[in-house]
């Protein structure tokens, strides 16, 4: 490849954590030194991590202040963006096809079109899994982008208007339903009781959050937070059962109405509010796409050098890829450090394909997992060769689970400008309300 007479062409697909994460530092490593064409492809113009997005949708965080835009971005890390939506791949001709991009009225802004390459990385993420439940896409609200977090943001922001303005309001129109006690349901959950008091401190003083706003997280396991150890479980439904969230365990949502949800064994939660989160899957479009190998989750099926089964020039990370686990029965969990870590491992695979030379074998390294419940407390653990597991709660977890995110902004601009993003937020923090007012 480097005896071609045009730099390779490595295309980075989907800007989330793992993609723009993978992206920029490509760029700075060999798209500025002109060792190789870097580019990323997303059908957004902005990004915004993603486990803000519960944030979001509860109002405690405006989109706005924290989206990053993809041109700058490329501008200032040595790569080049593109805007579209990926809808096909001819892996005969190393071609992948984006669909035409409109405006709100429907006309097109950018036709269809493809995009050489000589090296694909596919980092598009995850959707929610609706399980194919009656009702749920039709009344439910996901949380897998900006749109959506936004879009539940302002309805639950004209309901506390109704209830603050009307004589005579709708019963139960505060009332939230969240389906799925994963770190994303519980998270939310801590957040809409917190925004609720907000609320009333800045003038809705019609609302009792005790009385009108009822908050409830069902979920199908025998416990909250199924996929973490135990000992951080507990103290998180403590929590929340002193924020009087009612948790309901070993419910299975059967179907979903506009009035709320029914659950296997008969139980009716009427919820003017529904959020899903109770799993999720790679996009549909995604399964079995140019013919590469995918599993029931409609993820591509990577070796542990994160390239697809049947094309080596393909790689895949993140929640989109299955990645084997070696010494375990399950593969490398969809979370955002595991797309962190494979980011970075790419970034010395790919310099090191292009030289002709061997790839690296990726190992998930599980360096705990922490969970925050608005401004109240944080739980969690920290896991290292060094400190072994450290149980973290209150203040310091809080601490430790907002440094996360200064880490993915330090991997996207740099200590120094991280360092300043800190400084600006501290100073103008005085200056802004506690929730998003419209």
């Amino acid at each position: 490849m480097m005896q071609s007479a045009t730099l390779p062409r490595i295309v980075v697909v989907g800007g989330g954590a793992g993609g723009l994460e993978l992206a920029s530092r490509l760029g700075n490593k060999l798209g500025r030194r002109k060792k190789a064409q870097i580019t990323l492809v997303d059908c957004s113009l902005t990004h915004l991590w993603k486990p803000l997005l519960h944030e979001v949708a509860a109002g405690a965080l405006d989109a706005h202040e924290d989206e990053l835009d993809y041109l700058a971005q490329a501008s200032w890390r040595g790569f080049e963006f593109r805007l579209g939506r990926f809808e096909a791949l001819d892996r005969e001709r190393k071609q992948l096809r984006l669909a035409p991009t409109l405006s709100d009225d429907g006309s097109v802004i950018i036709p269809p079109r493809t995009i050489p390459y000589d090296i694909l990385v596919i980092a598009i993420g995850s959707v929610t899994n609706d399980f194919g439940i009656v009702g749920v896409r039709e009344h439910c609200t996901f949380l897998d982008n900006r749109d959506e977090a936004d879009q539940f943001q302002r309805r639950l922001l004209e309901s506390f208007m109704r209830a603050q303005t009307l004589e005579t309001s709708p019963a139960g129109q505060l009332n939230v339903a969240i389906v799925g006690a994963g770190a994303t349901g519980v998270e939310l959950a801590a957040e809409l009781h917190h925004v609720a008091r907000l609320f009333v401190a800045y003038g809705f003083d019609r609302i009792d959050p005790e009385k009108d706003v009822k908050l409830t997280i069902i979920e199908a396991a025998d416990r909250i937070l199924p996929a973490l150890p135990e000992r951080i479980a507990k103290p998180a439904e403590r929590e929340l059962k002193r924020l009087n969230v009612t948790i309901h365990t070993g419910k299975r949502v059967t179907q979903v109405t506009r009035a709320g949800l029914h659950t296997h064994d008969g139980l009716f939660i009427p919820a003017a509010h529904k959020v899903w989160a109770a799993g999720i899957k790679a996009p549909d479009f995604l399964r079995d796409i140019g013919g590469l190998e995918t599993n029931r989750l409609n993820q591509l099926v990577v070796r542990q050098t994160l390239q697809t089964t049947r094309d080596d020039d393909i790689f895949a990370l993140g929640d989109c890829a299955s990645c084997p686990r070696p010494g375990y029965e399950r593969p490398v969990p969809p979370t955002a450090q595991a797309a962190h870590q494979q980011a970075s491992m790419l970034v010395r695979s790919l310099t090191r394909k292009i030289r002709g030379k061997s790839l690296p074998l990726y190992i998930y390294r599980d360096y705990g997992s922490l969970v925050s419940l608005s401004e109240y407390t944080a739980v969690g653990n920290l896991m290292g060769n060094l400190t072994g597991d450290i149980r973290l709660e209150g203040w310091l977890a809080r601490v430790v689970y907002r440094s996360l995110y200064r880490m993915h902004q330090t991997a996207l601009y740099g200590a120094l400008r991280t360092a300043l993003l800190v400084i600006a937020d501290f100073l103008t923090r005085p200056t802004r309300p506690r929730t998003k007012l419209h």
